[in-house]
């Protein structure tokens, strides 16, 4: 393949090479501004808009005719594009490609640790990553923080009941098959604040789904709360929930707040990695 002429607008620095590791990636000076633009183009493609032409990328970019032209032929000609036969632009198979690596390689645990641990830091509780299962709600990790109450029978590989504890209690809200399904059998006691009326369940359930999040106040273990938030992935479905639990005094009150705020920004972070078009974080 022939070069490609620069764009005339960035001049690519020359670095020691025995000084890369020092360079800071987030650095401005660092960044490429015809690579920034390329990916900006990128990013206006997406499922509702797989087809989009050059009139309709130049508004979604905010970039002129005559760089976006340059940049979408560069594009095309490296193959992360192609052109339709009416002259608009669609992803080539070199992104779908390099997508499956990505995919190959992904891991929710990996995706989501950063904001458990921070969570777990700031707070000294304990934030918990769960998925749906067949049986109930399934803890995959798990981080304690500082505090002197540690649920150590809630580990990994924990199985959860969906209509208690705040993690389970999300899916089940934000799940229709999984709560009509689970609506239907019999609602177990495991303690006396434990709802086990089916229609005091499905208003509370409404009313999670509404607010995007769930608040726990010992419904499940005598003297433990918890808050937590839903997880979505790149379809706009519930992928799984982040939650924090930890002494119930804790979970009452002022810090309340603070700790519905927290939960709810880690479980958009995580969505953000996992490609959600969904605002979560409320």
């Amino acid at each position: 393949m022939p070069p490609i002429d620069n764009d005339g607008h960035d001049d690519i620095p020359k670095t020691d090479t025995s000084k890369a590791d020092e360079l800071k990636t987030d650095d401005p000076k660092n960044m490429v501004n015809s690579v920034v633009r390329a990916g900006q183009l990128l990013d206006a493609f997406d499922g509702g808009k797989p087809v989009l032409g050059l009139t309709e990328l130049c508004a979604a970019t905010g970039l002129n005719k005559t760089t976006t032209h340059r940049l979408l032929s560069t594009l095309v000609r490296m193959g992360w594009l192609t052109r339709t036969p009416d002259g608009d632009y669609k992803v080539g198979m070199k992104l779908f490609s390099l997508g499956s690596v990505a995919l190959a390689d992904f891991s929710l645990r990996d995706e989501a640790r950063p904001s458990l641990l921070s969570l777990a830091e700031r707070f000294g509780d304990t934030a918990y990553l769960m998925i749906p299962g067949d049986g109930g709600a399934v803890v995959i990790d798990r981080y304690e923080g500082s505090s002197p109450l540690s649920v150590k029978h809630i580990g990994i590989g924990t199985v959860l009941p969906y209509h208690a504890a705040a993690g389970p209690m999300t899916m089940l809200a934000f799940v229709p098959e999984l709560r009509e399904r689970w609506l239907a059998e019999p609602l177990k006691a495991f303690t006396r604040h434990t709802v086990q009326d089916r229609a005091g369940l499905e208003s509370q359930l409404d009313r999670i789904r509404d607010e995007g999040y769930t608040i726990s106040d010992e419904d499940y273990l005598n003297g433990v709360g918890a808050v937590a938030a839903p997880v979505f992935d790149r379809t706009g479905k519930l992928e799984a929930t982040v939650s924090l639990g930890g002494p119930a005094g804790d979970f009452r009150g002022s810090q309340l707040v603070s700790i519905i705020s927290a939960v709810r920004e880690a479980a958009a972070t995580i969505s953000a990695r996992l490609g959600s078009p969904l605002d979560v974080a409320g």
